[in-house]
């Protein structure tokens, strides 16, 4: 299930976390399992996408983590799973297909901890958790992008999963939250308001060269546009540096 291999890796790629708890750290040389002997493993994302679970079940997910992300391993679970590190928690990777376990050094362990804090990487993850549901429906007052959801309960929800940030339920409330910010300060992860006149109206979630992901109308859903389709009212830095 796991090839305990040695390779050289030209790059360690820290795929965000969501912040729910705060358990004792794990030291390096605590690794334990059925596939595992005692040294320092990491596990490294080589399908597109797959989902972090809070529990082996994988009904809850603690985040999407993209291709070249790699997290520190804390245990090999068996049945396909091993437990890593995701920032202050620990979350369940589904390996077989997904991910290859590799021993590595105390110093490769320090690089992934370190990147943990790197503000980009952060938004980064919330726009990859954010992009898993382009394509899902969209619906009126609608707070779960997996069933259906308006343009507000999309954001809100992504916020809250995805950077553990609480928003208001309207598109109006949440742009009296954050930090108001220009077009040229933007980044990815801020919200986007627009509307008619001062009225607001709908809110996106910008995702970097010049688009944004948002939940439209009932004939598009959740899609991707380009951040100036409308002309934006107001554009908010929630997430902070």
């Amino acid at each position: 299930m796991i090839k305990n291999t040695w390779k050289t890796l030209s790059l360690l790629a820290f795929c965000g976390a969501i912040v729910l708890a705060n358990p004792a750290d794990a030291k390096a040389d605590e690794v334990s399992g059925p596939g595992l002997s005692s040294g320092n493993y990491i596990a490294t994302v080589e399908a597109e996408t797959v989902n972090i679970s809070t529990d082996e079940s994988g009904q809850e997910i603690l985040m999407a983590a993209s291709r070249g992300s790699s997290f520190q391993v804390v245990e090999d679970m068996g049945d396909g799973f091993v437990k890593v590190k995701v920032k202050d928690t620990y979350g369940y990777l589904p390996v077989d297909g997904n991910a290859t376990v590799t021993q590595t050094d105390e110093a490769t362990i320090a690089a992934l901890e370190a990147a943990y804090d790197a503000p980009a990487e952060f938004r980064q993850s919330v726009v990859n958790y954010a992009l898993q549901f382009v394509g899902g429906r969209y619906a009126y007052g609608g707070s779960d992008p997996h069933t259906g959801v308006d343009c507000s309960g999309f954001t809100r929800y992504i916020m809250q999963h995805a950077a553990g940030i609480s928003l208001n339920r309207s598109s109006g409330g949440q742009a009296s939250q954050g930090v108001a910010v220009s077009s040229d300060q933007m980044k990815p992860g801020d919200l986007i308001f627009y509307g008619n006149g001062r009225s607001i109206n709908h809110v996106a979630m910008y995702i970097g060269n010049g688009q944004i992901v948002h939940s439209s109308t009932y004939k598009t859903g959740i899609k991707i546009s380009q951040w100036n389709y409308r002309t934006p009212v107001k554009i908010v830095n929630v997430i902070g540096e």
